[in-house]
């Protein structure tokens, strides 16, 4: 990985700190911005595998911003592109408006990351294994017990780092990256394998530190989660960004409408031709993509369809998302041979 004067690279396999000063606000521009962003890799077989297909992404400066898409979508192989530990086939990243891989040097000091499992001494304290990278990295003892106030470890700090839980090692690996106040901070799927003690306290920490002025870019498949933390989100699917926004602008208007009527099959018949995507559940229907309930009622009632019974429910980003990549598709990559394809 590139690295200038200030940059380090943690003595942990997967999580690199560094940074400077909290100066990234609302008002810089985006921390991080993405155009026509492309990557693939090619397999044994020599067929070529689409990762990143045009992708478009910009995540304001401040707050929490949820990197959302199921397992193969293409998030981690993102953020490698981002942290110079990928490079892209093609396309462009700004990371504080310099272009990576070529000005990495430059912003490295304000970014810290958490990619893959992050490692510690199991021996140690977590103090320990704390203060051997501080030394390392050349920062004073006494940022030390700063950063584990920060992730609400100091009273467990002393206990060795193999009888952390889950929640308290992914804690830890934060207030590893936290050790030089990165202004930009990118966690990948931080709350894979927590317990929900672990997956609130690990959530509460973001907030946090979204809170304090610093951006913090987290990258998950589990929607529910993401969305009682985030500011803002971008949604991905098979490595394409499908929308973006904040999450009261993703989910207004978005939620399915449930509607009771006696003859199920000329409902759903009707509905499905007005261009609505419709699912039964049990003897009622969901109507995907609809502004208003009253228009399914209306719609109804047209043809002489009586609802019994119309309602809205989950509006949440769980719902947008299964809407926006219904027509993408929800698995890994496409693969054809000899060919890198991403289909529409």
């Amino acid at each position: 990985m590139p690295s200038g004067p200030r940059a380090v690279v943690s003595l942990q396999e997967g999580t690199t700190s560094a940074g400077g000063p909290i100066i990234g606000t609302h008002g810089d521009g985006p921390a991080i911005s993405t155009r026509a962003l492309r990557k693939t890799f090619r397999r044994f077989d020599l067929s070529q595998v689409v990762a990143v297909e045009g992708l478009d992404l910009e995540v304001p400066a401040g707050g929490v911003h949820g990197f959302l898409g199921p397992n193969g979508s293409g998030k981690t192989t993102t953020i490698r592109m981002l942290l110079g530990l990928a490079r892209p086939d093609s396309g462009e990243i700004r990371l504080f408006g310099e272009p990576v891989p070529q000005r990495l040097p430059a912003v490295v000091a304000r970014v810290g990351a958490i990619v893959e499992q992050p490692k510690f001494v199991p021996s140690f304290s977590g103090r320990r294994n704390l203060e051997v990278l501080a030394s390392a990295i050349d920062v004073p003892r006494t940022r030390v017990d700063e950063v584990l106030d920060q992730v609400d470890l100091r009273e467990r700090a002393r206990d060795p780092f193999r009888r952390f839980s889950l929640g308290m090692k992914q804690r830890l690996a934060i207030a590893a990256t936290l050790l030089k106040d990165p202004d930009l901070l990118i966690f990948d799927e931080p709350t894979n394998g927590l317990d929900p003690a672990g997956i609130r306290d690990v959530r509460a920490t973001m907030r946090r530190l979204g809170d304090e002025g610093r951006t913090v870019l987290v990258s998950s498949h589990i929607l529910a989660e993401v969305q009682q933390v985030a500011d803002t989100v971008s949604i991905v699917a098979r490595g394409r960004s499908v929308a973006s926004g904040s999450v009261a602008e993703l989910v207004r208007g978005r939620g399915q409408v449930r509607v009771v009527v006696r003859d199920v099959p000329a409902a759903h018949a009707l509905l499905t031709a007005r261009g609505w995507r419709v699912t039964r559940e049990g003897g009622a229907l969901l109507v995907a993509g609809v502004p208003d309930p009253a228009l399914v009622n209306e719609t109804l009632a047209r043809e002489g369809l009586f609802a019994s019974e119309v309602g809205t429910v989950r509006d949440d980003l769980e719902s947008v998302f299964l809407e926006l990549t219904a027509h993408v598709g929800t698995g890994g990559t496409d693969r054809v041979p000899g060919v890198a394809q991403v289909r529409p």
